[in-house]
């Protein structure tokens, strides 16, 4: 026993025998478990399975769209019309990607895990809220994918009214929207539990400006989702009262008003589109500075523009209706706040550019998804800024220009950084390292896959073409198969990453402590980590000092220096 926390024998690579995949063991232990490391592999198998289902509906819209110049309106595909076929898997994908993995994937899953170990504490605050968040996750999930039993769902995955009210379908209806109100939830009490552990369980001598920029991320994500997350929950709820008892406050017929709709769910969903894309920010805060070897340029600059546009995100809804009839005062205003947010991001950018200049760059597979980040997120944040100019906006509203910005600054970007999260933190979850050679060749199929599947709609987006079409002219015909083929490479990427993962959790060889020579405290645990979490007392140091760490050949890993070790123990044995 050292300062409160247990020691335990050593095995190979450093790795304790005991740790907490295999403290206890049965499907009970795993359900009821108030461990946010299981929690954490529970979110991340929920979440990587929704990706596939997610995916699996896009691989099929672009199939149907490999030959969609006009043809018979009567033409059957599985016993469908096209157009209804088309319709529901399109619902299904955008529904299925944004609330079951892109808004949950990384806060859930990787933020869960690494959130207390960053902190060098040993579970959440609130570990009970942890478990309800997960619970809450699952119903959520199941009811949508319920949806499925009663037909699907052709109304849209922003649940439009009148298209998503005025249904003869209530039951799928009424699954989704409850589904999409459970899973806010979720999304709010795991917000909660982040905000109340960074205040309150940071270890002694580590301050806000102390902490890795990954819990800066995640700490402005989490405001967004407690403050915002509530308007979509309250939204829908009146949606469901509206269909149930004809009450009119979004339908014409009813008296309601189907603008308001539209206000009320960009209000959470622009300010969402940073629970998104802020967790992936810090991700790749991480990735660059382990990888260049340096301590990340403009730190507090980084840490603010993280808060700053969690803030300016929740004001600028409004430039998703430039078309929707409000007034030109509204639109100037909008239109300036939507070129202003940009600058944090930018920040962001310029820093991790010039964290890597002169640094010592290792081209290992996390770092390439950390640079396919950047390419993809440059991408669609400067093609944001022509949708931000009202009279582009006019003649780009609606058509797949929107699709391809939404997907490079979203879907590439987010889904990049999620990949390379999870290789990056692989080897101390599961204890575990992967096939590197396999991994760039996935990581080339995702990035090669991406662009083929999104680079020409942007073409095709600025000659006309409308978005949500299951037809189009001829001369779309190319634009299309280009990206139904890039869909195809994506996908295979995707999956070769589900199987060499798979196969290194139970087959890999043993990871040491620290494998890439970062510096934050989570490496100063066992790979994978003690039940615990740390079996010996955490020395607090600075996120980003990379010289407190060398090379061991014995372990093929890194260590902390011996003075280092010995200047430090007696301190944090003391703050525990």
């Amino acid at each position: 026993m050292a300062g409160g926390v247990v020691e335990k024998p050593e095995g190979a690579y450093g790795g304790s025998t005991r740790n907490y995949l295999n403290e206890t063991r049965g499907i009970k232990n795993w359900i009821i478990t108030l461990d946010h490391k299981r929690i954490a592999m529970m979110y991340l198998v929920a979440v990587t399975l929704a990706l596939l289902l997610g995916g699996f509906f896009a691989v099929a819209l672009r199939t149907v769209l490999w030959d969609g110049a006009v043809r018979d309106p009567n033409d059957l595909i599985l016993g469908m019309r096209v157009e209804q076929m088309y319709n529901k898997y399109f619902t299904l994908h955008g529904a299925v990607m944004v609330f079951m993995f892109i808004i949950p994937g990384i806060p859930a899953s990787l933020g869960n895990f690494i959130l207390p170990m960053q902190l060098g504490t040993k579970d959440l605050a609130l570990p009970r809220i942890n478990l309800m968040s997960l619970y809450l996750y699952w119903i959520g999930a199941t009811l949508f994918v319920g949806v499925l039993a009663f037909g699907g769902l052709d109304t849209g995955w922003t649940l439009y009214p009148p298209y998503s009210l005025d249904r003869q379908t209530s039951i799928p209806l009424i699954l989704a929207l409850s589904a999409v109100f459970i899973l806010g939830f979720s999304s709010i009490l795991t917000g909660l539990n982040f905000i109340v552990t960074m205040h309150r369980l940071r270890p002694p001598g580590m301050g806000m400006y102390d902490m890795p920029l990954f819990l800066w991320a995640l700490y402005a994500t989490s405001l967004i989702q407690v403050l915002a997350t509530p308007v979509i929950g309250l939204t829908l709820a009146l949606a469901m009262v509206e269909h149930m008892f004809h009450i009119g406050i979004f339908l014409p017929q009813y008296g309601g008003d189907p603008v308001l709709f539209q206000h009320f769910f960009w209000f959470y969903s622009h300010p969402a589109v940073y629970i998104m894309i802020l967790p992936a920010m810090g991700v790749q805060s991480e990735l660059i500075a382990t990888f260049s070897r340096k301590h990340v340029f403009g730190y507090k600059a980084i840490g603010w523009s993280s808060i700053a546009i969690a803030a300016i995100g929740f004001i600028v809804w409004g430039h998703h209706m430039f078309v929707a009839g409000q007034s030109p005062a509204a639109g100037l205003i909008f239109s300036f706040l939507t070129f202003f947010v940009a600058i944090p991001s930018a920040i962001k950018v310029f820093n991790w550019v010039a964290t890597m200049y002169r640094g010592s760059i290792e081209l290992k597979t996390p770092m390439l998804y950390g640079l396919a980040f950047m390419y993809l997120f440059g991408i669609g944040g400067l093609t944001g800024l022509f949708l931000a100019s009202i009279a582009n906006n006019v003649h780009l509203h609606d058509t797949y220009f929107v699709i391809a910005h939404f997907h490079m600054v979203m879907v590439g970007s987010t889904l990049n950084a999620f990949f390379g999260g999870v290789h990056y933190w692989w080897p101390k979850m599961t204890g575990r390292m992967y096939n590197e050679t396999l991994a760039k060749i996935a990581c080339g199929l995702v990035f090669l896959g991406f662009n083929l599947a999104f680079m020409p709609q942007f073409v095709a987006g600025t000659r006309g073409m409308p978005r949500r079409y299951a037809n189009y002219a001829d001369e779309f015909t190319t634009f299309h198969q280009i990206s139904t083929v890039g869909a195809y490479v994506l996908g295979a990427g995707v999956l070769l990453q589900v199987i060499y993962l798979t196969y290194s959790w139970f087959k890999g060889p043993r990871a040491p402590k620290n494998p890439w020579g970062a510096a934050s405290l989570e490496w100063q645990a066992d790979s994978p980590p003690d039940f615990h979490n740390f079996t010996k007392p955490v020395i607090v140091m600075a996120a980003y000092d990379y010289e407190n760490w060398e090379y061991d050949p014995n372990t093929g890993g890194y260590e902390l220096r011996k003075e280092v070790v010995e200047s430090g123990r007696s301190l944090a044995t003391a703050h525990h």
